[in-house]
């Protein structure tokens, strides 16, 4: 099993930053891929980044290439996911996820683990 804590949302303003982080615990994820994934109110949970197991390859949607860039440092069993150039419409809940493999698949299915979430709000 693994745990998945996430941590580091707020309400910033549009065009503002913030840094996500996503500690796992349990089962080491150093051979997993992680990824972030949002959820705002009445829409379905939405890809947002994705990184392989060695930090190398990484996967973005268009939504948020440019601005949005996940990295991971094993030795802490941590993933980050630094946001710039905030815009209102990024306002959701934002979820850490890890799969059983260490491709940096864009499917929500392909994640085994999951986090309880962090709100990261844009104010316009």
């Amino acid at each position: 099993q693994v745990q998945l804590v996430e941590s580091g949302g707020g309400l910033v303003q549009a065009g503002g930053s913030l840094r996500l982080s996503c500690a796992a615990s349990g089962r080491t994820v150093v051979n997993s891929a992680m990824a972030w994934f949002r959820q705002a109110p009445g829409k379905e949970r939405e890809f947002v980044a994705a990184i392989g197991w060695r930090g190398v390859s990484t996967n973005y949607p268009d939504s948020v290439k440019g601005r949005f860039t996940i990295s991971r440092d094993n030795a802490k069993n941590t993933v980050y996911l630094q946001m710039i150039n905030l815009k209102p419409e990024d306002t959701a809940v934002y979820y850490c996820a890890a799969r059983v493999g260490p491709a940096p698949t864009t499917r929500r299915e392909s994640y085994d683990y999951w986090g309880q979430g962090t709100q990261v709000t844009v104010s316009s």
